[in-house]
């Protein structure tokens, strides 16, 4: 560990222990949207640094890939980044998960060892915990690999929480499709393998077409009910693996979806807490920070920079409590 990291994480330990208090209590309900952070919008190259649009007490910095210990955040080397970024967050008191894989990267661990070193990167007091976001390219071998030696190191870092991102669709008819294939690969191997205390996050997202087989119709309209939908995705979880509410959590894209007919709005936002809450789910995250703002007239609809929805100023999502 070079001098810097060491005099960062002394620095840090000394800011963040009086702020443990509210890190604890902040993890018994999801008192509003804890946004990701695409960290590749706003990313300097040349200081590895991440510009923030706004202030927030928690956040998801999203994505490393490659091999742990290893990894890279885009072009920018894990080390590196760290180094430039941890610093402010906890000078900021701001708590942070981390977070892997995504849609478009790929990340994988190997051992037990390099799984650790991956933490004690970014570890500080305020770090919540780790997310790893399966989406594409890792094979079960490898998904099998990675919840084998989360298994060993949460036995060290039991404070720390273990949230595996997965994708879903929230069928209503009587098929009731949920998770695809590797989705269900992360289940088996959390079963194998006793993850007990794992997070399985949905991203209640991206459905298609506003059809039973897809998601919870709309009453109104041949649209998918977002909010409604995301709690349909919670109960097929329960129904087909015997997942705790506790132990579930959901990731809403903010304003219009990739998929244009999907459209989580405010509304959506707002009443989806309050069920969460009564539900007594482990949290409801967003993607992304950077959509929960209007889009610039040469934007279109479908940007990671803005939620394509008219009249809605920025911060609007993310101020919901």
């Amino acid at each position: 560990m070079s001098p810097r990291s060491v005099r960062w994480r002394r620095a840090a330990l000394s800011a963040a222990l009086a702020l443990v208090p509210t890190w604890a209590a902040a993890q018994a309900a999801p008192a509003g949207l804890v946004p990701y952070k695409d960290v590749q919008i706003g990313l300097d190259p040349a200081t590895a640094r991440v510009a923030w649009p706004r202030d927030l007490p928690e956040v998801v910095l999203a994505f490393a890939g490659g091999r742990c210990g290893h990894e890279r955040w885009g072009a920018v080397d894990g080390a590196a980044f760290a180094a430039a970024n941890l610093p402010a967050l906890v000078q900021a008191g701001r708590r942070y998960w981390v977070s892997t894989g995504g849609a478009e990267a790929r990340f994988s661990c190997d051992s037990a060892d390099g799984l650790r070193a991956f933490v004690q990167r970014y570890d500080s007091p305020l770090l919540q915990g780790l997310d790893f976001d399966i989406e594409r390219d890792q094979t079960p071998e490898e998904i099998d690999a990675l919840v084998r030696h989360a298994v060993t190191v949460a036995r060290e870092r039991p404070g720390l929480r273990w949230m595996f991102t997965l994708a879903t669709l929230a069928g209503s008819d009587e098929r009731g499709a949920g998770l695809n294939a590797t989705g269900e690969a992360v289940m088996a191997a959390l079963r194998r393998h006793g993850l007990d205390q794992a997070i399985v996050n949905l991203m209640v997202m991206d459905y298609g077409p506003g059809t039973p087989a897809n998601c919870v119709p709309r009453a109104d309209a041949p649209r998918c009910d977002m909010a409604r939908s995301a709690l349909q995705a919670q109960r097929l979880l329960a129904q087909r693996h015997g997942w705790p509410a506790a132990r579930t959590a959901l990731t809403p894209m903010l304003g219009v979806n990739d998929v244009t007919d999907n459209v989580f709005s405010p509304e959506d936002a707002a009443w989806l807490l309050r069920e969460a809450r009564a539900a007594g789910l482990a949290g409801v995250f967003a993607w992304s920070l950077d959509r929960d703002g209007p889009c610039a007239a040469a934007e279109p609809l479908v940007s990671p920079r803005c939620h394509g929805l008219p009249g809605l100023p920025r911060g609007h999502f993310l101020d919901l409590r």
